[in-house]
């Protein structure tokens, strides 16, 4: 069996990414499968695998649009030169075989973020030189006659490419991010009175998890007011440079005292375990990785339309969904979730969802792509 050349082109790459933490399950699971793996990336963070072979292309560039349009053309550059069997972009760059259109549709985020941001911030944003150049790029790459293939981590998306951009049906491999079921498993009585400790959550209180940074796109807002009206504690996990915004909120609708700023967290584990289930009323999300893990964690979700990880969920049975904007219905979804004491059927039921969704089955489904790709 010939050894496939793959590179995977990420310009940025963070241990702690979601697209990232989909790259190394994946690398991980294909390492045996008869790939050389190579990663094209203008900085890396954190140890790569031995057997990981990293190029770092970095021309530099003062500001946003001259870093990103310097990258693309340098990453271009070096696949061409070095004739690797296949290019899996993560980044919007023509001429790749194949693109994981893992950050969605910049498109239909932008059409999302419009419903929350004030009418002069929706002026700039169409005359945004940075809008304008992702917009182009997005263009550019999805009608290129050199891709082969784009995988996208749900249906939503897929749909969204098809709609904005007229992608023929035949071009996409629908491929979910993967998770480890072992590691991401239902607390024991004992995990779970130990992470409610340190997090001071009555044992016998309903505890819901909000897990993200960039506060405004995944809702934060909303989760607070959401629960502000029930008996539920928040443990919030992630970063945003307008958290004390979000406290002073948490303190004006009287909810402050069953709130708690975690921060980022390497381990997320131990405050899946402390939750009875995940909220997320995000205003686009291609499919988080946050859903996955939650599931598996037998947390049951509420999330809402515009996040592909809806499609995992069936209203009542795995979680609840509603428009991300929609508090009335997360305030009633927040009430109705049971705490996983009283009835862990929604949590078990979340959990079996999502059983499939195991690094072996990402590993043969991208092997079979790219060999039906090479063939």
């Amino acid at each position: 069996m010939t050894t496939i050349r793959l590179a995977i082109v990420r310009q940025k790459y963070r241990p702690d990414g979601g697209a990232e933490r989909f790259i190394s399950r994946a690398l991980e699971a294909l390492d045996n499968s008869g790939l050389e793996l190579n990663i094209i990336t203008r900085q890396w963070s954190g140890e790569p695998k031995p057997d990981w072979h990293v190029h770092i292309c970095n021309p530099g560039g003062s500001g946003r649009i001259a870093r990103e349009r310097g990258f693309a053309a340098a990453a271009r550059q070096y696949w061409q030169q070095h004739q690797f069997s296949l290019v899996q972009s993560h980044e919007r760059i023509a001429g790749c075989d194949v693109f994981r259109a893992g950050d969605g549709v910049h498109q239909a985020w932008l059409e999302q973020r419009a419903r929350i941001i004030p009418a002069h911030q929706r002026w700039l944003t169409h005359i945004s030189r940075y809008h304008r150049y992702v917009l182009s790029a997005e263009r550019e790459m999805f009608h290129s006659p050199k891709l082969k293939k784009i995988i996208c981590n749900s249906a939503m998306v897929q749909n969204d490419i098809m709609r904005y951009y007229g992608v023929a049906e035949d071009k996409f491999a629908l491929i979910y991010n993967a998770i480890d079921p072992q590691r991401f498993a239902p607390a024991d009585g004992a995990q779970r009175r130990a992470a409610r400790e340190a997090l001071s959550i009555p044992e016998q209180a309903c505890a819901l998890i909000f897990v993200g940074s960039g506060f405004a796109r995944k809702g934060l807002r909303q989760a607070l007011e959401a629960v502000a009206a029930t008996d539920r504690y928040l443990i919030i996990v992630g970063q945003d440079k307008h958290q004390r915004r979000h406290q002073a909120l948490a303190r004006s609708l009287g909810c402050l005292s069953r709130v708690r700023f975690a921060g980022v967290r390497q381990d997320v584990l131990p405050y899946y375990h402390a939750a009875d289930a995940l909220i997320l009323p995000t205003l686009y999300d291609p499919f988080p990785n946050v859903i996955l893990e939650a599931m598996s964690c037998g947390l049951p979700v509420i999330t809402s339309q515009r996040c592909g990880g809806a499609e995992f969920i069936e209203q009542g049975r795995e979680g609840f969904i509603c428009d991300a904007l929609d508090t009335a219905s997360l305030r009633t979804f927040a009430a109705e979730v049971p705490s996983r004491e009283q009835d862990a059927t929604m949590g078990e039921a979340a959990r079996q969802r999502v059983s499939f969704c195991t690094p072996a089955h990402l590993s043969r489904q991208l092997t079979t792509l790219y060999r039906q790709l090479l063939s």
